[in-house]
């Protein structure tokens, strides 16, 4: 997890930094899912943006959370802002939704998650929850982290960014956006991430196999996929 904060009198405003840069609205209501894009449009992070006082709070994935700094540190150029990894914070989840959480903000059906202290519980637990986490989320054809989504290969709207949130149409420009708002207005999206059977995976276009599961992330064109294998969530054309 990464914490984004204005320096010690600065006044910075943290929200406008990452609004400039990110495809979802994070001046709006938060928590929020967002990526970081190439000026191509292609995703680079993925991430949920939480609110911390005047500090915004990314919820990313750990293996890369040093990269994303590094390519945040980038654009931050002079502003007075400080980018570092929270180490004392974590991300919990449950698969319901009750009180005291906020909703996924991709999907309700992914449960709720919420931001307190590390547990301490013992590494095969941790290992446990990331494993069940994991089979949740792709039950729901959801995908997400630079295994499935690649490093600089796939356009943000074939992740359907679009249909979870995940990229706002309405604010202003951010990294990527012309390649984005051009397939958007066009209303054509030819590839698109999708979760399959292992066995109807095609390997050309897999982008990485669970075997324990009998699951696939295919990068496949739309046409090419049975409708009765699309998410309930993701309403395509015949």
């Amino acid at each position: 997890m990464l914490r984004l904060s204005p320096r010690d009198g600065s006044g910075e405003d943290v929200a406008d930094f990452l609004q400039g840069l990110v495809t979802s609205d994070v001046k709006g209501k938060l928590p929020v899912w967002a990526g970081l894009l190439s000026p191509q449009g292609k995703v680079l992070f993925d991430f949920i943006v939480w609110p911390s006082g005047t500090d915004l709070l990314i919820d990313c994935e750990a293996e890369f959370a040093d990269a994303l700094a590094k390519r945040l540190s980038m654009y931050r150029l002079r502003r007075a802002i400080d980018i570092t990894q929270e180490e004392k914070l974590a991300v919990h989840w449950r698969p319901h939704v009750g009180d005291g959480a906020a909703p996924d903000p991709r999907l309700s059906a992914l449960g709720e998650r919420w931001i307190s202290s590390i547990d301490t519980t013992d590494e095969h637990e941790m290992e446990s929850a990331d494993e069940a986490w994991r089979a949740h989320r792709l039950r729901f054809g959801v995908t997400e982290g630079r295994a499935e989504l690649g490093d600089g290969t796939t356009l943000w709207l074939e992740c359907n960014a679009a249909e979870l949130h995940g990229v706002s149409f309405a604010k202003g420009c951010y990294v990527g956006q012309e390649n984005t708002a051009r397939m958007n207005w066009r209303q054509k999206v030819n590839r698109r991430l999708i979760v399959l059977p292992l066995t109807e995976s095609d390997e050309k276009r897999q982008r990485i196999a669970y075997p324990d599961l009998g699951l696939a992330v295919d990068h496949a064109k739309t046409e090419s996929v049975p409708a009765a294998r699309w998410p309930s969530w993701l309403k395509l054309e015949a």
